[in-house]
């Protein structure tokens, strides 16, 4: 539960969240969250502000340890690893990427923490199966998942489609390589 905790509240470093609110994220009691809450604050972890009855917490940007534990986070919390592991389960799926912002943030591009995670998808899976991959991508995130489908052909050919051409040029996070699937 600590580690959701953690990469809940350092991915998310523009939201203050309230005990209340993250006991019903992860589906744990008040007193779990308000434990943990306990040490994050006490290592200088967290930020706490009280608002009448209300607890809030948001990560300490200020911790040296803010930024490479976010990093360590986002890998092992983040898109990436929730979206290892509702995307290879779709047939149909022969390739896929994190695209955008997020990986641009995967590189090591500074930026703000992206608002949203966008995905490529290459292969003939059904656009409906990867719909419902992208909403349980978005509840364990907390964010908008936008999955866009490409077929394999398109992929590899060297056209002039503009948005694959920013795609290929940009920074891309691979989720699902080729020949992985069997």
């Amino acid at each position: 539960m600590l580690g959701e905790l953690m990469a809940w509240l350092y991915l998310h470093p523009e939201m203050s969240c309230s005990v209340t609110e993250l006991a019903r994220q992860f589906n744990v009691s008040q007193s779990t969250v308000s434990r943990e809450a306990d040490h994050l604050a006490a290592a200088g972890l967290v930020r706490e502000e009280r608002k009448g009855n209300l607890r809030l917490l948001r990560a300490d940007l200020t911790n040296p340890l803010a930024r490479p534990l976010t990093e360590l986070l986002a890998l092992t919390y983040g898109p990436a690893a929730v979206l290892a592991d509702v995307l290879p389960p779709v047939d149909g799926v022969d390739e896929a990427f994190i695209y955008g912002s997020w990986a641009a943030r995967y590189s090591g591009e500074a930026g703000p923490p992206p608002r949203d995670v966008d995905v490529l998808v290459v292969g003939d899976a059904d656009e409906d199966d990867l719909a419902d991959a992208a909403r349980s991508a978005e509840r364990q995130l907390g964010r908008e998942v936008n999955i866009h489908r490409v077929s394999a052909a398109a992929w590899k050919s060297a056209g002039d489609d503009p948005f694959l051409a920013s795609v290929r040029s940009r920074p891309s996070y691979p989720i699902v390589e080729p020949g992985e699937r069997s």
